[in-house]
């Protein structure tokens, strides 16, 4: 029945989207709802709409006009629901939701999560703008350009980690949004990685469910996918010293393509021609594309 009345009130929203006011009340829904149009969620806490909530926003003519109370202004919702799915969430839901992250995430996230200011969120509840500094007057504008997200590429990914939380889906998930990161400005890159680092720290968490034999490929795999985050941070001479750490004799047949791949890209960007072509040959496609990804950002 609670299936039956989600997929109902799903279809409502989406027919009657462009004439929505009113922010959802319902955090699971909301979050279902995004998840069928690959959108993020805009979540602010309940008792942050008691008092009038004042918002910046550009206009067409870059124009910034101060909109005194962001939950009742006519003309920002249209908007807001246009880019997000946002919902006020109760100060019931408090203690579940803290329990769930309050020994396992940083106090930086902590502290975004008890604030007032707006948080976007993916389906699953985790926050990506944790680094935004709260101001006086957020800018609406500013928000909807840094993280106004089409999901759909991650559509399968989120799927499968909503179906069912283990190794892979949290693996899968965590790689697929560092992948995303590549196509973002710098800021919210690097917020993005913080991001993929929830689910990665996640799977990592998960490898002591799996069978014994599986467990030291899975741990390579979680190192190999954080030190490709050092590409990002422009840091290609560090995943050299990583990899030689890890000692490239031992890695588990399974990994060797994601070594290639790490091997090529650092030697690639720092013009190695050399070791490039000892590495070329072990690169697949797919890999090769990302590879020229990242090396653009590196150039």
């Amino acid at each position: 029945m609670k299936t039956i009345l989600l997929k109902i009130v799903l279809i409502l929203f989406s027919i009657n989207l462009s004439n929505a006011q009113a922010w959802m009340t319902n955090l699971e829904i909301a979050q279902n709802l995004a998840l069928a149009q690959n959108k993020m969620v805009l979540m602010v806490w309940e008792d942050a709409t008691l008092y009038d909530y004042p918002v910046l926003v550009e206009n067409d003519k870059g124009q910034t006009l101060l909109v005194e109370n962001l939950f009742t202004d006519e003309a920002i919702s249209p908007l807001i629901w246009e880019n997000f799915v946002p919902v006020i969430v109760s100060e019931y839901a408090y203690a579940d939701l803290y329990n769930a992250i309050k020994d396992n995430r940083s106090q930086q996230y902590i502290d975004k999560f008890n604030d007032d200011s707006i948080k976007i969120m993916d389906v699953n509840g985790n926050i990506l703008n944790v680094s935004s500094q709260t101001v006086d007057y957020q800018n609406i504008t500013s928000i909807i350009s840094k993280y106004s997200l089409n999901t759909e590429i991650l559509a399968a990914q989120l799927e499968g980690y909503k179906k069912e939380k283990n190794f892979y889906s949290a693996y899968y998930l965590a790689s697929k949004y560092l992948d995303v990161s590549l196509y973002l400005n710098e800021e919210t890159r690097i917020e993005m990685v913080g991001f993929s680092n929830i689910y990665l720290e996640e799977a990592r968490q998960f490898i002591g469910d799996r069978p014994n034999d599986e467990q030291l490929a899975l741990t390579q795999r979680v190192e190999l996918l954080k030190i490709q985050e050092d590409f990002i941070y422009k840091r290609p001479k560090r995943v050299l010293r990583q990899l030689k750490r890890m000692d490239a004799e031992n890695f588990e047949t399974i990994n060797l393509p994601e070594v290639a791949f790490l091997y090529y890209t650092a030697y690639r960007i720092l013009n190695d021609n050399t070791n490039i072509a000892l590495w070329e040959s072990k690169i697949s496609l797919v890999n090769l594309k990302k590879a020229q990804l990242l090396i653009n950002l590196n150039s």
